[in-house]
């Protein structure tokens, strides 16, 4: 059954971010890319030292959309050279009908769609995704009660619970990895690896193959981030994983690349 197409292309998305970039981690890493950044989310991610999400003004506290499907046919438009997509958020699997126009989209266009995902929904596009690129949240990500954010707000049990409904739905996932054409997971350590045993029975669970494994340093700053990427990558050299770097966090800071 169809996720739904978008009739009206002037409506205004959940997209709060459209713009170029040179995508910065994961296997497709270096590709210069056009980012679609919706919001919105199922989690709130916080990793002590190692800060809250690194787009919390998509998820702990959303902004709202600004963009509309005809602003990413403009961008793509204007920058036909670049023959790669990529959704992220926030959570974009939470906005079925956007998710699906663009798979349409892409399809049309040969373009190579990636989604950035935590893997809490499956959804059957009408054409599978090229690359899911599937970030799930341990427990290193639960908010630590007490905890301040980004805007001041304070984590409480009522943040904790939405972060932990759908934490790690490996169902979802794995029908999402059977489903569409490629995938990698990209685990978050912080730098004590305080989650190893989570990772390696989720990995086992899935039958996950070491080279679909990218470790990812966690780390909202620059200062904070690269405390973590030596502890990370001698860890992935000794396990026979990939290590992703967060390029965008170390050529940009906390400052938005758009």
């Amino acid at each position: 059954m169809s996720l739904g197409r978008i009739e009206d292309y002037n409506k205004v998305l959940p997209v709060l971010e459209l713009y170029t970039a040179v995508q910065s981690e994961g296997s497709r890493a270096g590709y210069p890319t056009i980012v679609v950044r919706t919001t919105g989310c199922t989690h709130r991610c916080y990793f002590g030292e190692g800060g809250w999400c690194d787009s919390w003004y998509t998820s702990i506290h959303p902004e709202k959309g600004k963009f509309t499907f005809q602003s990413i046919i403009d961008m793509y438009n204007s920058h036909p050279h670049i023959k790669e997509m990529m959704l992220t958020g926030g959570s974009p699997t939470m906005h079925k009908k956007l998710v699906n126009e663009l798979t349409h989209f892409a399809n049309e266009r040969d373009i190579f769609i990636t989604i950035e995902t935590e893997g809490s929904h499956f959804l059957p596009t009408d054409y599978p995704i090229d690359l899911l690129s599937i970030s799930p949240k341990f427990s290193n990500s639960i908010p630590t009660i007490g905890a301040v954010t980004p805007t001041g707000k304070i984590a409480d049990e009522k943040m904790i619970k939405t972060h932990n409904r759908f934490r790690v739905n490996k169902d979802a996932i794995r029908q999402s990895i059977e489903y569409h054409k490629d995938y990698h997971i990209k685990p978050v350590l912080d730098k004590n690896l305080t989650i190893l045993n989570e990772i390696e029975e989720f990995i086992d669970d899935l039958e996950v193959p070491k080279e679909k494994i990218w470790a990812m340093p966690a780390g909202d700053t620059r200062e904070e981030l690269v405390k973590s990427y030596p502890i990370v990558m001698n860890f992935v050299r000794d396990k026979g994983w990939r290590f992703t770097g967060r390029s965008h966090i170390v050529a940009f800071d906390t400052e938005r690349e758009v």
